[in-house]
This record gives structure tokens, sequence and C-alpha cells, in this order.
């Protein structure tokens, strides 16, 4: 088991629900981004995605490409990323995870990426559009680094499909609600409940899911379901109306 792996089964056996939020790191600026952390860490964050911003963020909705897009134009970079991720990882003792685009660990090298998240104190990544059969140096580079790829399971994967990309994963597995990008409304539904039993079936790992949980109702429909919801453009939409004040009492109030 790895070390992430065994603080979110700590951490669960505490709560019935843990909480994992999402940031744009350098969105809408770095100063707010850490005041944004610390809020989110106060008001009972279990985990956090810090997202290094990429131009084309595929996997992502409106919300956050927005927020992609602004943080690289006010000067957002991988190393500032970085320097953030030491930051808030010294400043606080949950686990936090990079979320980027493959293009990224690419361009600067897999193995030099990979060590900038160790040192960082990142306890692993997700990388969206990195499936198993490509992540040849990727995953060696994680597992002598002691980081844990987070690999994705989404309502259109066979079972099959499900069982080979758990033999991959490690922490957790990541749950999409739904096919398309993040931030568009989710039903929670019986064909939700399915699907998760066929996740809950391909592995023992804990679930988190994401794409659509916006408020305490959808957190509340995944309690005893996963182990973990995934709260990201709606925490974002939340700063674009209402400000970094509005974080801490948003959080709070999802659980």
């Amino acid at each position: 088991m790895s070390t992430l792996e065994a603080r979110i089964r700590q951490a669960r056996s505490q709560q019935d629900i843990l909480l994992m939020t999402h940031i744009v790191v350098g969105y809408p600026s770095f100063a707010a981004s850490l005041e944004i952390v610390d809020a989110m860490v106060a008001a009972g964050v279990d985990l956090m995605e810090l997202q290094i911003p990429f131009s084309e963020p595929m996997a992502d909705g409106p919300v956050i490409l927005a927020a992609n897009q602004k943080a690289l134009a006010a000067g957002s970079t991988v190393a500032r990323c970085f320097d953030f991720a030491a930051t808030v990882t010294r400043k606080h003792s949950i686990p936090f995870l990079c979320m980027s685009y493959y293009n990224l660990l690419f361009r600067a090298g897999v193995a030099s990426f990979v060590d900038r998240m160790q040192a960082a104190g990142l306890s692993g990544a997700i990388v969206p559009d990195l499936p198993p059969e490509e992540a040849g140096e990727y995953l060696p580079a994680m597992a002598r680094a002691g980081l844990d790829p987070i690999f994705i399971f989404s309502p259109s994967t066979s079972d099959e499909r499900l069982r080979h990309i758990a033999a991959s994963a490690r922490g957790f597995v990541y749950c999409v609600a739904r096919k398309g990008v993040t931030g568009l409304h989710t039903t929670f539904s019986a064909d939700l409940d399915a699907y998760l039993a066929r996740c809950r079936t391909a592995t023992k790992l804990p679930l988190a899911l994401g794409f659509g949980v916006q408020d305490a109702a959808d957190v509340a429909c995944l309690r005893g379901k996963v182990d973990i919801a995934v709260v990201g453009s709606a925490s974002l939409r939340l700063i674009d109306d209402k400000g970094v004040a509005a974080v801490g009492a948003f959080v709070r109030g999802l659980r």
C-alpha cells in the first residue's frame, strides 16, 4: 500500500466521505492561489489537485480552460508552479497532487519532471491524456520517486479495460462521472450507481469521483458510493463570481 493510499484510508476511517478540491496554479494570481489553498485547507479539504496550466487542457471545460489561459497570460510557468507546490506542501499536511497534461512532461523530460514533483513534496500526479500503454517511462520514474500515478475510469470504459487501467494505478482511481469535459452538470442517477459498482469490482483502491460535483447535495449523493468527492469547476466559478474570500464558506458547506 502506498503512503497516499494509506493516508486516504486513515482519513476515511474517520469520515464518511473525503473532499478533494482543484486549483489552477497562478489563477487568478499566485498570491490569490496561496490564499485559496490556505482557505480550503482551513475549511477541511482532505486532498488537493494543483493544476499546472497548459494551453490545451483537453479534459477541462470552459471554466477551467479560461483559468488556464488567464494564468498563462499572467506569467504562470512550470517552474513557478513547482515553487508554489513546494511552498504549500511545506505549509500544510494534506496530500497535494500535480495535475497537468503529458505535453509538459514530454517537453521537460519525464524523469526530470517526476524528480521535480518529488522535490516539491507532491504525493502523486493526474495526467488525463496519458494511458497506461504509453506510460512506459512515466510509471518506473514514479515508482522510483515514491509517487502515485492516478489513472482515470470513465462510464464508457469496458470492464476488461477498467481492470487493465487498475493494474497500473496507485493511491486511488479517479472516476469521471460522465463523458465529456469538466464543469458541466451531472445527474447522479442509477446509471452512475451501476458504473461505480463496476469500478469497485475492477480495483481495491479508493475511488474518487469528479466532473460535475457542485454542491452539498451532490456530495451527499456520493456518500457510501465513493471515498472522495472532487470539486473543481464549482470553486473556480465561485472565485470568478464572488472572489477568494468566498472560498472557505463554500468548502465548509460541501460536507
